[in-house]
């Protein structure tokens, strides 16, 4: 299907490419452009480092749209408005705007729960936290490769390069060497996963885009901010746009003085209502799950823009799930937890063989168009099939197809060297890249859900036909490892940055290839300068008094997890397959029902996702937008709905733009900062 041209490529001239194809130009990157945006991604970083690793009360940057890259857009337009007004040919265009977001947006991920968060602290956390007790030493630290690590893995536990990292330094500085030496050890399998999401995402590309037309829901806001550089052209033109920022600013701008002046009653953002409501109830209903009602402006203003269907799917599978948990402890079930997921493991489960589902479906519904991708890479052809007047794509075929397959190769042989049995490592790669981040981005394309998350790990489904003793003590500690840097938290995975790029730059006439630069300029940005905000934060501050998830939570579970294995021993749990067989079977039910009846409300994207953390924070949200929705289409019309759409861009805005307020003056003056519900 041919992709449709903006106006500003009609104008642009064409430069001949394979024979017989002419490819539009594109506007291409600019110098001002990545300027900018190495200064925003340098400046993400300092804000991420503080707000979440020291002040640990505002995330920031664990969301697909990140309040820290929309707070630095939204600077950026503003000011980019008054040159527009000053001087109209020196404002930024819009292709130069999308480029310092999609810039900042990867970088403050990345910088965040995309890797950084989670990788740092998982190489020093099992020195410092192994004990007589737990008997970490004499489990774990003969089966780490000593290039893994900066501490002697033949050595005690808590050594200085650990106990400096946790307590915070006295005098000198840093023990810089260890950690290089590790981390560069770590750099093939990081720059792999990196490569994979790259390749990834123009290989599907225009199967999403194109041929499916997915709405891309996180990738309108951006979009709509960066088309205008003049004020009267420009959604803030529209008074509605400020009531919308005002409602959630005035609510923060109340809880942030209520810190400093505690006369000053505060707004609550979030109810548990497992405390509130059901806990009291006793059995059934405290066995619900976790649940709690998070008052969230902007994610009230993200649910606006999404599909009716989905959009009602995401909350009623958050609540169908929680009536399930009551039914399974009224017929006597125990509420157990899956392994490391805020869910049942029931409900864990059910969502694994949703995913299975999900991903088969996706593939096989792409075989047209991925048999039309082998086909031109074997030719060689600068882009899929013959589509005279279409841009060019943002890697060709071949380029895609070899660097996914290099990507993938790396990663498993890492996997290997860091102790995992081959199969173990083959099992990992693949689930991880070809089922989870593929379901993952497919719920930021097609449902815009602004947090991405899973509820099992690849190694959960080896207890499907295997007790975990089955595996061997050094494939277990490579786990431990692996997993808690790149598999079981992944609330900044880049694949949906790439793909809401991608549209982004198509909206605005980007060309693709010089979007994939700033990218990976980005990316040196971070893995640079963020990681040394990373190293010397904790030996400054003292990583014991940061933010516990980071550094006493994430780096630790799955040495908690795997060491009674290790210890004892386990059984074979019966009951998983059961398990993982309804949820399949659930899966193909919703998607066969949704391919045959328009009218069929629940989506299987909805099912796959009801076990998260995000819905968990994003399910009360969610419903409230459905409600003010469906009365505003309902008794307004679409003409209501497209009036009104000013209002939601200004809720996101406002909260967004109050986290970044909050997080830089926080980081300034040292003043308290008040809770946000994400």
């Amino acid at each position: 299907m041919k992709e449709s041209s903006t106006a500003s490529e009609k104008t642009l001239p064409v430069h001949a490419s394979a024979p017989g194809v002419i490819l539009i130009a594109r506007s291409p990157l600019t110098f001002r452009a990545v300027l900018i945006g190495i200064i925003c991604t340098a400046v993400a970083c300092w804000m991420i480092a503080w707000a979440e690793l020291t002040l640990g009360t505002i995330q920031i940057a664990i969301s697909q749209f990140a309040p820290v890259a929309i707070g630095l857009l939204l600077i950026v337009v503003i000011g980019n408005l008054l040159i527009g007004r000053l001087s109209p040919r020196h404002a930024l265009r819009p292709h130069e705007v999308i480029v310092v977001y999609t810039m900042t947006l990867a970088g403050a991920l990345t910088m965040s729960r995309g890797l950084l968060e989670l990788w740092v602290p998982a190489l020093v956390g099992v020195n410092y936290y192994a004990n007589p007790a737990n008997q970490w030493q004499q489990l774990f630290f003969e089966h780490i490769p000593q290039w893994a690590v900066p501490f002697d893995v033949e050595g005690q536990p808590v050594q200085w390069v650990s106990r400096a990292f946790y307590e915070g330094l006295r005098t000198g500085g840093p023990p810089w060497r260890p950690w290089i030496q590790a981390l560069a050890a770590w750099l093939p399998a990081v720059l792999a996963m990196f490569l994979a999401y790259f390749c990834l995402a123009s290989i599907i590309r225009r199967q999403w885009v194109d041929n499916e037309k997915l709405a891309f829901p996180l990738a309108v806001p951006p979009v709509e901010l960066a088309e205008h550089f003049r004020w009267r052209e420009s959604i803030f033109a529209d008074p509605i746009t400020w009531i919308g920022f005002a409602i959630p600013t005035l609510m923060y701008s109340i809880n942030g003085i209520h810190l400093i002046r505690p006369s000053i009653p505060d707004i609550p953002v979030r109810f548990n209502l497992n405390q509130m409501v059901f806990n009291p109830l006793g059995r059934p209903w405290r066995d619900l799950g976790t649940t709690s009602a998070n008052l969230s402006f902007g994610g009230i203003g993200f649910g606006y823009f999404l599909p009716g269907q989905v959009l009602f799917s995401l909350w009623a599978f958050f609540v169908i799930i929680r009536i399930q948990n009551i039914v399974f402890s009224a017929f006597g079930a125990t509420a157990e937890a899956m392994p490391l997921y805020p869910t049942t493991i029931w409900n864990g489960y059910q969502v694994a063989g949703a995913y299975i589902v999900l991903s088969g479906y996706l593939i096989r519904s792409a075989m047209p168009h991925l048999r039309a991708v082998w086909q031109a890479a074997l030719r060689g052809d600068e882009q899929v099939g013959d589509h005279p007047g279409d841009p060019r794509p943002a890697l060709p075929p071949r380029t895609a197809l070899i660097g996914l397959g290099i990507a993938m190769v790396v990663a498993t042989w890492w996997f290997v060297l860091l102790g995992m049995s081959w199969w173990m490592a083959v099992l990992e790669t693949v689930i991880f890249l070809l089922v989870v981040c593929l379901v993952m981005a497919r719920a930021v394309a097609e449902a815009g859900l602004p947090m991405t998350e899973t509820s099992f790990r690849p190694v959960d489904l080896v207890r499907l036909v295997s007790p975990m003793r089955a595996l061997t003590p050094q494939t277990l500690t490579a786990l431990s490892l692996a997993d808690a840097v790149f598999t079981r938290d992944l609330r900044g995975n880049l694949l949906n940055t790439m793909l809401d790029g991608l549209k982004m730059s198509d909206a605005t006439g980007l060309d693709r290839r010089h979007l994939y630069l700033g990218v990976a300029i980005s990316l040196v940005v971070v893995l640079t300068f963020g990681t040394w905000l990373h190293i010397v934060t904790p030996y400054e501050h003292g990583a014991i008094g940061m933010y516990s998830y980071v550094y006493r939570s994430n780096p630790l579970l799955g040495f908690r997890f795997f060491a009674p294995v290790l210890q004892a021993g386990d059984d074979y749990d019966s009951r998983l397959p059961i398990f993982f067989g309804s949820g399949v079977v659930v899966a193909l039910v919703m998607s066969l029902l949704r391919m045959r009846y328009v009218w069929w409300p629940l989506s299987p994207l909805g099912f796959a996702l009801s076990g998260s953390w995000s819905m968990i924070v994003f399910w009360f949200p969610m419903l409230i937008a459905w409600a003010l929705k469906g009365i505003i289409v309902r008794y307004g019309g679409m003409s209501a709905y497209q009036r009104m759409r000013p209002f939601f861009f200004g809720l996101i805005l406002g909260e967004f733009s109050q986290a970044v307020i909050w997080a830089g003056l926080s980081g300034i003056l040292r003043i308290p900062a008040p809770r946000f519900p994400w």
